[in-house]
């Protein structure tokens, strides 16, 4: 099987430094290198040991990202985009921004970290200590985090433009909260969102969630559903997530792409975008 090494985020002259350029083609050493958009391509080279040692040093080095790809595949070979929410299509972990109104950011931001980088193995454990800990805390701190905090990561309405256009189904499944996706749903226009549905009484968090915990198993399960409810397979599901619990899903995946991620969800997936915005995404494939 033939490869492709794609250098993602490497404009091409007169953005791209001589130097740079000539620290492309020396991966491959005659190669022919094209030059697209933010995105450089050596086609049809082996995937050894070697050539993932180099193309890591050169992505380090130069802080972009060196992914390597079937040479065979197309954008168009998938049928569904499912996305993680926190902290990858958005840039914050909206539990510990909540949190924050209740001056318990640093507390629930621990949980967090600890539950994404695999330390805390029960994720409904996990989250049920964070959301215990939001108990009293008036409802309206969930607007002002939408309004004032949520923002999309980098690339992520491009991305989304462009496999829409493509007519892939999108997918975000996520172990946070209803309030947000289904906001996001309609924003971004789109299929299917799942999350977690926090329990509210007389305008206040009851430091509870509501039926089913979107886990990591859950996750995985939702990914498979919703792929067969689209009249395709897992294996033509692209799947992007950050953290641990976004595993499961990520290996039922044709295509699995941590963003931003944690270095166990790294090691894992098919492909990482350490620097490179979600819209990464459209140039990882030939377009022939």
């Amino acid at each position: 099987m033939n490869h492709d090494l794609v250098i993602l985020g490497t404009p091409a002259s007169p953005s791209t430094s001589d130097a740079l350029q000539s620290a492309i083609h020396a991966l491959v050493p005659g190669a022919p290198v094209t030059f697209a958009g933010n995105a450089a391509r050596i086609a049809d080279v082996a995937d050894t040991p070697a050539l993932r040692a180099a193309a890591a040093g050169f992505a380090q080095q130069h802080q972009v990202d060196a992914v390597l790809v079937d040479s065979a595949r197309r954008l168009t070979d998938f049928k569904v985009v499912a996305m993680d929410m926190d902290s990858t299509l958005i840039t914050i972990e909206c539990v510990d921004e909540i949190a924050d109104y209740c001056g318990l950011k640093a507390e629930v931001s621990a949980i967090t970290e600890a539950a994404m980088r695999g330390e805390i193995k029960d994720f409904n454990e996990s989250l049920t200590r964070r959301v215990a800990l939001l108990k009293g805390l008036d409802a309206s701190a969930l607007e002002k985090v939408y309004d004032e905090r949520l923002r999309l990561s980098p690339g992520a309405e491009s991305m989304l433009r462009g496999v829409q256009a493509l007519g892939i189904r999108t997918l975000l499944v996520s172990g946070g909260f209803t309030f947000f996706t289904e906001r996001l749903k309609t924003r971004l226009n789109l299929d299917v969102t799942r999350a977690n549905t926090l329990e509210i009484v007389d305008g206040k968090l009851t430091g509870r969630v509501l039926g089913e915990i979107v886990n990591a198993e859950v996750k995985a399960r939702t990914v498979a559903e919703v792929t067969a409810r689209f009249g395709a397979a897992p294996e033509q599901a692209i799947v992007m997530g950050d953290g641990s619990n976004d595993l499961q899903m990520m290996a039922l995946a044709g295509l699995s792409v941590a963003f931003r991620a944690k270095p166990v969800v790294r090691e894992k997936a098919s492909v990482a975008f350490d620097y490179v915005g979600l819209d990464g995404l459209l140039s990882l494939f030939r377009n022939d």
